[in-house]
C-alpha cells in the first residue's frame, strides 16, 4: 500500500518557525496564551495551567537560575517526577544555554551517582530532601555539584551535607520580567540523556536542539496530533521517548498534557482525565492485558466466548480494512455490532472513552497483545527508536497500521541493513555523540553518518520488522540461535508470570528464570492448600507440572529448539531496588545471571560436561 504523507495541522509549529526548544515554547505561548497547556494533581485537586501561566513560571525559574553562576554549556540535573515544575526547569535551563541531564526518580542510587559524576552536573533539582540524602554520602564522587534544589519543603531542619541545599519555595523569586532566550544555535547541546545500561555503565547521549525538534516534527507528520488532543503522561520525562513525544511534540501541536499521579493510580487517572492520546512502553499494555485475562478467567464460559469472538471478528475486520486479509463472513459481519456493544465498548471505556491513539515504543510489542487490543478497537500503533536517534526512527500510522511491524521510517530518516542484518539509521535525529566517549561514538556512527542500532531487522515493502538484538541472541551448543525477548514476551503474557528471562548460551537447551505474580500464585496456592509465602511451596509437583504445561502452551508456535525445557521459580521480583532492571524496566541480563548463577547451573545438572 502506498504511503501518503500526512501534514501537521495549521496550528503546529515547525522547524521553519523555530531553531531551539526554548523558541518552540515561546512561540507556543504567543500563539495559544489562554489555551490549557498542562494539568496535574496538587493537594488531591487537579489544577489546570494555561500557556500564559507556564510562561510566567518559566521566567521565574530562568531568573533564579541566572543567579547561580553557571556558564553556557554547564550541566544541570533533574531528579523529579513528571510535573509542570520539571518542564519549567528544563526550558529555563536550556534558555540559558545549560545542558539538562534528566535522572530517573526511581533509579538505583548507584546509577544516579555515576551519572552525576560522569556528566559533571553543577546543580541538581530533586523532589524530596530524602532523594538528596540517599546520594549525599557519595558526594565525593561528584565534586562538581555545588547546589541542590528541593521542590518540597522539609518539615524538620536539614542536617549539613557539605553542599548547599535550597528549597524552591525560598529560592524561586515571586515574579520576573519576561524571559529571554540565549539559546540561538540549533546544533548546540540541549541535553545529555543517559541510556539504560542493561549490560554496563550507562552512556550519555548528547542531543542537540535540532535533533529533538526535527524528530518531533517528523513524528507529528506521521502520527498527527491536534490542539484538541489531551495526552496523559506517565512514562518518566527522563525517558527520551516520553520527552520528545509526550512533551515537545504536544508543545509543537498545541496539545494539553496531563501528568498522571503514579503508575499504581494509572487506571483511575485514565478514567478521570479521559485522554485522547496515550504514549507508553509495552510493559504497561502487558499489565493491562494480563489484568484483563485474570478477570476473564473468573467469568463464565459464555462471557469468555463472547470476548474471544469480539476480538477475533474485530481483528479480521481490521485486517480486511488494511487490505491484509479477507473480510469477515456474513454472520461475523452481523455479529460485529452486537459484540461491539456487549464487549468492545466496555473495554474501550477503561481508556476513558475518548482515546483516538495509543502509541507503544521503547521495546518490542507482542503480536498477541496487538491482536487483542486492536481487535477490540483500541487504536494501538507500534513504533521503534533508540535514545541515540532522539529517539523515534519508525512508526506505524493509524490509517496504515501493520501491527507485527514497527512501521515505516519517519520523513527525513533513512534506514538500511548492514552486516548481520543490523539496522542502520541516518538522519537529522542522530545524536551528536556520547558524552566524553569519542571511541564509543566512532563505533556507533560510521564515517557516512550511519548509526549502528545493534538491532537486527528485515525490511519488507517499506515496513521495518525488528527480529532481535546482535548482542542478545542466545546460541545453544547445538548451534541454534534464539531471540530471548520473543520467548520471554510469550511467557509474561500469562497471568501467572510477572517476569521471565531465558538462558542457554552455549548450553544444550533453553531454560528460564520465572518470577511469579503474587496474586495469581496466592489464589493457586489456596486451591492446593499450600503456604503461598513459603519458597519451598514452589517445588510442589502440581505447580511444576502447571508451569511445564504453561510453557508448552505459550510457546506452541516456536521451533522445538526454542522450547523452555527447565525453569526456576521465584517470588522475589526483579526491581530497581535490587538493581536487576533498568529504569525503563529492561532486564539487566548479566546482573541477573550473576545473582542466580547457582540456580542456573542446577537447571543444566546432568546435561553439561564437568568444568
Amino acid at each position: 500500500m502506498p504511503h501518503v504523507a500526512v501534514y501537521p495541522s495549521p496550528d503546529s509549529i515547525t522547524t521553519d518557525d523555530v531553531t531551539t526548544l526554548p523558541e518552540l515554547f515561546r512561540l507556543r505561548c504567543q500563539r495559544s496564551p489562554e489555551r490549557e497547556a498542562y494539568r496535574q494533581c496538587e493537594a488531591s485537586v487537579w489544577r489546570s495551567y494555561s500557556w500564559r501561566e507556564v510562561e510566567g513560571l518559566v521566567a521565574r525559574w530562568q531568573l533564579a537560575l541566572a543567579g547561580e553562576n553557571l556558564a553556557s554549556g554547564d550541566r544541570v540535573a533533574v531528579l523529579l517526577k513528571n510535573s509542570v515544575e520539571w518542564v519549567c526547569f528544563d526550558l529555563a535551563a536550556q534558555s540559558l544555554g545549560l545542558a539538562v541531564v534528566p535522572l530517573y526518580a526511581a533509579d538505583h542510587e548507584n546509577n544516579t551517582t555515576y551519572i552525576l559524576a560522569d556528566s559533571g552536573a553543577r546543580l541538581l533539582l530533586v523532589g524530596h530532601i530524602d532523594q538528596w540524602f540517599a546520594l549525599a554520602g557519595h558526594r565525593a564522587r561528584f565534586p562538581q555539584l555545588s547546589h541542590v534544589l528541593c521542590l518540597e519543603t522539609a518539615c524538620t531542619p536539614v542536617p549539613a551535607t557539605g553542599i548547599q541545599v535550597s528549597f524552591i519555595k525560598h529560592w524561586l523569586p515571586s515574579g520576573a520580567r519576561p524571559q529571554v532566550n540565549l539559546a540561538k544555535d540549533t546544533h548546540a547541546l540541549a541535553t545529555i540523556v543517559y541510556t539504560s545500561g542493561t549490560t554496563g555503565r550507562p552512556k550519555g547521549v548528547m542531543l542537540s536542539h535540532f535533533n529533538i525538534l526535527s524528530n518531533a516534527q517528523a513524528v507529528i507528520t506521521q502520527v498527527q496530533a491536534y490542539p484538541e488532543d489531551l495526552f496523559l503522561s506517565f512514562l518518566p520525562l527522563s525517558h527520551a521517548f516520553e520527552r520528545t513525544v509526550g512533551c515537545y511534540l504536544p508543545m509543537m501541536a498545541g496539545s494539553c498534557v496531563a501528568y498522571a499521579r503514579a503508575i499504581n493510580k494509572l487506571a483511575e487517572d485514565i478514567a478521570m482525565v479521559r485522554p485522547t492520546i496515550l504514549v507508553s512502553v509495552p510493559r504497561i499494555y502487558e499489565r493491562m492485558y494480563v489484568r484483563l485475562q485474570n478477570q476473564l478467567g473468573k467469568k463464565c464460559a459464555m462471557t469468555r466466548a463472547l470476548f474471544h469472538w469480539a476480538q477475533e471478528i474485530g481483528w479480521r475486520h481490521f485486517q480486511a480494512t488494511r487490505r491484509h486479509g479477507e473480510a469477515p463472513g456474513r454472520w461475523a459481519a452481523l455479529l460485529r455490532p452486537v459484540l461491539q456493544y456487549l464487549v468492545a465498548d466496555k473495554f474501550l471505556a477503561r481508556f476513558g472513552g475518548r482515546l483516538r491513539l495509543a502509541v507503544s515504543g521503547g521495546a518490542p510489542l507482542s503480536l498477541t497483545l496487538s491482536q487483542c487490543f486492536v481487535g477490540l478497537g483500541v487504536p494501538l500503533v507500534q513504533g521503534y527508536g533508540l535514545t541515540e536517534a532522539a529517539p523515534v526512527v519508525t512508526s506505524n500510522r493509524p490509517e496504515d497500521n501493520l501491527p507485527e511491524s514497527v512501521g515505516i521510517p519517519l520523513p527525513g530518516v533513512e534506514v538500511r541493513l548492514g552486516e548481520q542484518n543490523e539496522l542502520l539509521v541516518r538522519g537529522p535525529n542522530v545524536m551528536m555523540g556520547y558524552w566524553n566517549r569519542p571511541e564509543d561514538t566512532a563505533r556507533a556512527i560510521n564515517a557516512e553518518g550511519w548509526l549502528h542500532t545493534g538491532d537486527q531487522a528485515r525490511i519488507e515493502n517499506g515496513y521495518v520488522f525488528i527480529v532481535g538484538r546482535l548482542k542478545e541472541i542466545v546460541v545453544l551448543s547445538t548451534g541454534e540461535k534464539i531471540v530471548p525477548e520473543a520467548v520471554e514476551m510469550a511467557l509474561v503474557l500469562d497471568p501467572l508470570i510477572d517476569q521471565a528471562m531465558v538462558v542457554g548460551e552455549g548450553k544444550p537447551y533453553l531454560a528460564a528464570l520465572l518470577v511469579l505474580n503474587a496474586g495469581a500464585w496466592r489464589s493457586m496456592a489456596q486451591r492446593w492448600s499450600l503456604p503461598a509465602e513459603d519458597p519451598a511451596a514452589l517445588a510442589d509437583v502440581r505447580l511444576q507440572h502447571h508451569i511445564e504445561n504453561l510453557c508448552h502452551r505459550r510457546l506452541a508456535s516456536v521451533p522445538e529448539y526454542a522450547q523452555v525445557r527447565r525453569f526456576w521459580l521465584t517470588l522475589e521480583p526483579w526491581t530497581l531496588d535490587n538493581d536487576l532492571v533498568t529504569p525503563t524496566l529492561k532486564l539487566k541480563r548479566p546482573a541477573i545471571e550473576q545473582r542466580f548463577a547457582e540456580h542456573i547451573l542446577k537447571l543444566y545438572s546432568g546435561h553439561l560436561p564437568p568444568a
